[in-house]
């Protein structure tokens, strides 16, 4: 019988840069009788920050989990760090949000059944009926809510209910085709957006019909954090793929889809694992 994996501790910490960082973090998880397994660090001289991700296990640390972020803050106040404390085994609950296509939801659905993402998905959202049979199908609850200028206001209302009545934590737009206000971005700002085209090339709407128009050699896939500016948000991943004078509209679309599920798919994973650090509208992805 295999060994089940020991709970591991995860930091992400952004800081002015300065002399002793790595040192004065690592002897913090040491002194408590952490056991590091994994850690990288960047430094963005232009910025002047130094950022990294840590991870140690739990299994033999000398402090109760619930009074691990605390302690360390003590460290971190004096160094003027921002820092994010997340634990392995906390189980993070999906809402994802769709329109007409099912490519990144199928696609989604069929990883974390299979294991590769780390989370719960209790929840889709979609401003069209046509989906729910694939909701059925994996006996998640699916909510209809039709998006109308005069109506959108009342129902995003209602969608930053469900987000709270199912316990979200993160929001995946798998091709919802709409664009969120301020307003709800403000209120629930961990959404993830995969837009078809390579940013920030062709952003807005019908991305594969202008880059037909203007003759691309290549065509891409985004995948982002959602902010209040449309397809603006920190990068996470992207991927890219040749076409040719040979390919019309519907020969990038086919091959952009193919590219926007691998892409979202791994944006989502790495979120999952604690990877992404956000800073100045830029990400840090640690490998």
């Amino acid at each position: 019988m295999s060994k089940s994996v020991s709970p591991t501790a995860t930091l992400l910490i952004s800081c002015p840069d300065q002399r002793g960082l790595v040192a004065k973090i690592a002897n913090f998880i040491y002194s408590n009788g952490g056991n590091i397994i994994h850690a990288d660090q960047h430094t963005d001289f232009t910025a002047g920050l130094f950022l990294t991700r840590i991870e140690w296990q739990l299994e033999g640390f000398n402090l109760p989990r619930e009074i691990i972020g605390a302690a360390f803050q003590a460290i971190a106040h004096p160094l003027q760090a921002q820092w994010q404390l997340h634990f392995s085994d906390a189980i993070p609950r999906i809402a994802i949000w769709v329109s007409k296509q099912d490519h990144c939801l199928n696609d989604l659905l069929w990883r974390q059944r299979a294991g590769e993402l780390a989370a719960e998905i209790p929840l889709i959202v979609s401003n069209h009926p046509q989906l729910e049979a694939i909701a059925q199908q994996f006996n998640i609850d699916y909510h209809h809510l039709p998006i109308q200028a005069d109506t959108k206001a009342a129902q995003e209302a209602k969608q930053i209910e469900l987000l709270r009545q199912y316990k979200i934590d993160l929001v995946i737009l798998a091709k919802y085709m709409q664009v969120l206000s301020a307003d709800f971005v403000a209120q629930f700002p961990n959404i993830i957006n995969i837009h078809h085209s390579f940013l920030p090339a062709f952003a807005g709407a019908n991305p594969y019909q202008r880059a037909y128009e203007r003759g691309v050699k290549i065509i891409g896939a985004t995948a982002h954090y959602v902010t209040q500016d449309l397809d603006e948000g920190p990068i996470i991943e992207q991927d890219v793929v040749r076409v040719s004078h040979r390919d019309q509209v519907e020969d990038l679309v086919r091959k952009g889809k193919d590219l926007e599920r691998v892409v979202l798919a791994r944006a989502v994973r790495f979120h999952l694992q604690n990877r992404v650090l956000v800073y100045d509208n830029r990400t840090v992805v640690f490998g």
